[in-house]
């Protein structure tokens, strides 16, 4: 192993990440603009000042791999190669995670609240205790206020209307003081409710405020989200993303930066810039997506830029798209680096569904617009070339590409067909039947779309959906897009080979004389380790998703789930949907880590497990799992 040459193209990496980081400054100034909907007009310091730290320590790792590495001598053979991809994925995911810590974002607020119809329990880790309805309808207030908080005299008209909603009418048993005092007394609040001018350094909107105390960041909730940036999956730790005192808009932009760059490829961005001959074609070789990556030195640089220009082209066309169709420049920029990344970062909670709610016609444009990008996203960018160059007829002849088709539309008309017969996207009772069919073929087309491509947006929660609908989905997590693509999965071309060396397989159980080649669009396929890698990768793809599974059900507590029964039978299902949705860098998956949920709740070694298996995922196994063999790090 040459450690020398290894370390001085990682430091290359270093450099990349931190310059990469200097374009989300800017977004500290209110002037410069924040999110369609955010009005908050103070420079944003704890921001500006994390992202400052974290590019002086990329600039440090950057010196000091430099200088150790500077006398490198000879040439980038595939074991250095492999190990540079490796390392350089889990060294962006550290550098990517400082600007969360030292920034002092949030991942949520102290309480967690379930079931709101019933009396809600407060976990604290394994310690339950219920709240009354009133109780429970204060602290609702509070958190629906999020960091920032409310005056007295608005907490107490928040109260009043919660109570109302969750009594049905009969309002509070007792007034506003004597609950809140009586909360104040309970274990574990006393910490947790923060009574105005506590905090000298506060805003001056949080200082005539209560509030409940927001949990800042941990190691593993930044390496979970800054890995989650770099492998395109979209999952995410932090519960309030519309809240700039829990996660400020410069840090926001920066979460979004990390799909950019992990969409393109730290690698390919790599090749682009330094080119590197030989050494471009091994290091492309192990970290774009698909089974095979041959060609010529200069054909690979080649392909390096042509996928770079491709993706930063459609990325600006989206984001004039989603521009004029009425995002401001800042939520058009970001949420164009999710689509083409096939990410599926959101400024919003409710992901693109908050433009639907806030528009419904533009919002329903904008959902239109982004099917296309996330469809195009998830095609082979070879072919999306020849389509760019006047060969767009060389779509029809891919056969993974109509294979893709094929499922998207396949599955679309099931998931639709089901939902309307289960009155899944029934809006208003009395819509009539060709609006119902509309907004079926939408939402149902936008979310096969969002987990085929592994893009994982949602406008509408897919987890309220029949039993049927949602399995067709989690199986679909397992599909991915085109090889070449920036989807993530098991890729389209793999389950096509699969599927053709299994019915051979079949057909010589009962004619074993017969010798008949492996075909792909009517054309042999000479690779003679092609039938083998393949059915390795599916066998390593399924033991790693039990593994992880397993893991979950087995080392996560209960209370994870809540306090009721019913939360926790779902323990299962929803383990194995976070397994799935990480493994195949979708993001979202059922139950307390659906649509409009996320992975806060988890405890900090599942959020480890987690990060793994989306590195794995991105680099499709071999990259990272070479580095933990003793033997791949010894002299030659």
């Amino acid at each position: 192993m040459n450690y020398r040459l290894v370390c001085r193209l990682l430091s290359i990496v270093c450099l990349i990440i931190g310059v990469t980081m200097v374009f989300s400054l800017p977004w500290a100034w209110s002037a410069i603009g924040h999110r369609t909907d955010e009005n908050f007009q103070q420079f944003e310091t704890h921001g500006f000042l994390g992202l400052i730290y974290s590019i002086l320590l990329s600039i440090i790792c950057w010196a000091v791999l430099w200088r150790i590495g500077r006398k490198a001598k000879g040439d980038l053979y595939r074991r250095e190669a492999m190990a540079i991809v490796g390392l350089s994925w889990l060294i962006a995911t550290i550098l990517g995670a400082m600007p969360y810590l030292l920034s002092g974002s949030c991942n949520q607020l102290s309480v967690r609240l379930f079931d709101s119809q019933e009396h809600a329990p407060q976990v604290y880790g394994d310690q339950v205790s219920p709240l009354s309805d009133d109780q429970y309808a204060l602290v609702q207030s509070l958190v629906g206020a999020g960091a920032r908080g409310l005056s007295k005299e608005n907490l107490s008209e928040q109260y009043n209307a919660k109570v109302l909603m969750l009594t049905k009418g009969e309002g509070p048993e007792y007034p506003f003081d004597q609950v809140f005092d009586e909360l104040r007394e309970l274990p574990h609040w006393r910490g947790a409710l923060i009574e105005p001018d506590e905090e000298e350094d506060a805003p001056k909107d949080r200082r005539s405020n209560y509030r409940i105390r927001a949990v800042p960041m941990n190691i593993a909730d930044a390496i979970f989200e800054s890995q989650s940036g770099f492998s395109t999956t979209g999952a995410t730790v932090i519960a309030d993303l519309e809240d700039p005192v829990c996660i400020p808009h410069c840090v926001l932009f920066w979460r979004s930066s990390t799909h950019f760059l992990g969409g393109l490829g730290i690698i390919v961005l790599f090749v682009v810039i330094l080119g590197q001959g030989s050494a471009g074609k091994a290091l492309m070789r192990n970290e774009m997506p698909g089974p095979s990556k041959d060609g010529s030195h200069s054909r690979m640089q080649h392909t390096a830029w042509m996928f770079a220009g491709l993706y930063c082209g459609l990325n600006l066309v989206l984001t004039i798209l989603l521009w004029l169709l009425g995002m401001n420049f800042f939520d058009a920029v970001c949420h164009a680096f999710g689509t083409l990344a096939t990410g599926g970062f959101s400024t919003y909670n409710t992901s693109l569904g908050h433009f639907v709610q806030a528009d419904p016609v533009s919002g329903a444009w904008i959902e239109y617009v982004v099917i296309v990008f996330m469809a195009l996203a998830g095609t082979n960018f070879t072919l999306l070339y020849f389509m760019m160059i006047g060969q767009g007829l060389r779509l029809l002849d891919d056969i993974e590409w109509r294979y893709y088709i094929g499922i998207i539309v396949v599955v679309t008309i099931t998931v639709m067909t089901f939902g309307m017969v289960y009155d899944d996207f029934i809006i208003d009772p009395e819509t009539s039947v060709v609006t119902e069919f509309l907004y079926a073929l939408r939402y149902g087309l936008f979310q096969v779309v969002s987990i085929i491509t592994t893009t994982g947006y949602g406008t509408h929660d897919f987890d309220q959906w029949n039993s049927f609908g949602r399995g067709v989905l989690f199986l679909l997590m397992f599909v991915g897009g085109c090889a070449g693509s920036t989807g993530g999965g098991l890729k389209v071309i793999r389950h096509i080979l699969f599927h053709k060396i299994l019915f051979l397989q079949l057909e010589k159980s009962y004619h074993p004389t017969v010798v008949r080649p492996l075909r792909l669009g009517g054309k042999p396929v000479d690779d003679p380790e092609l039938q083998t890698n393949i059915l390795i990768y599916f066998s390593l793809i399924l033991v790693l998703f039990v593994f992880g599974w397993l893991s979950v059900v087995t080392l996560e507590p209960d209370s994870t789930w809540g306090a009721s029964e019913e939360h926790i039978e779902h323990k299962l299902i929803d383990s194995a949907t976070a397994v799935a949705a990480t493994l195949n860098n979708v993001g979202p998956g059922l139950g307390i880590i659906g649509a409009t949920q996320n992975y806060a709740n988890f405890t900090w070694w599942t959020k480890l497990l987690f990060t793994a298996l989306m590195m794995i995922g991105r680099l499709e196994i071999f990259a990272v799992l070479v580095l933990f063999i003793p033997r791949f790090w010894r002299s030659r």
